[in-house]
């Protein structure tokens, strides 16, 4: 097993993207990236980082596999129930292919609803649902909120800093 097997694997699964991020990983997401689409597995293409292949397992699975000496949890993601191989070897070829296969139907599953719309769409309609999306995404970055403040919505007429000078109680 390598990292041009995982990538077959990944984009042979249905509706995968790949990025290249942090340098030097290689990221396969379930649905497009900058549609909502989420990330299920992660190979370092460089091998400078703490393991070979990172995916999601889920809960019930995470306590299985990080049983194996070569398995552990992926940092800042373990928490979301992923795993890191240390050495390609940890598990057989096969039971890689399942668990990735395991990490995108799980992925998958929790897409917005908004991202598993456009899955369907032919290549020309989803690539322009794609763009509309990202002018969308890029006119919000660049704008206020325009929501009201949680204090002026109940009513309140103090501003934050005069209710910091008042003592609490008095």
């Amino acid at each position: 097993m390598d990292n041009e097997r995982i990538r077959e694997i990944c984009m042979g699964l249905p509706h995968v993207a790949e990025t290249l991020n942090w340098g030097h990983h290689l990221v396969y997401w379930a649905g497009d990236r900058d549609i909502g689409g989420k990330m299920f597995a992660m190979t370092d293409l460089d091998s400078s980082g703490i393991g070979v292949l990172s995916f999601h397992c889920g809960a019930e699975r995470f306590h299985e596999l990080i049983e194996n000496e070569e398995i552990r949890p992926t940092p800042y993601l373990a928490k979301a129930h992923w795993v890191t191989l240390e050495r390609w070897d940890a598990l057989r070829p096969r039971e890689i292919e399942e668990e990735l296969r395991r990490a995108h139907a799980l992925i998958f599953e929790k897409l917005p609803n908004r991202t598993r719309a456009n899955r369907g769409l032919p290549e020309p309609e989803r690539k322009k649902a794609i763009r509309d999306r990202k002018k969308v995404l890029a006119a919000r970055k660049g704008r206020a909120p325009s929501k009201p403040s949680i204090a002026r919505r109940a009513g309140s007429t103090k501003s934050k800093s005069s209710s910091k000078s008042q003592p609490k109680g008095k």
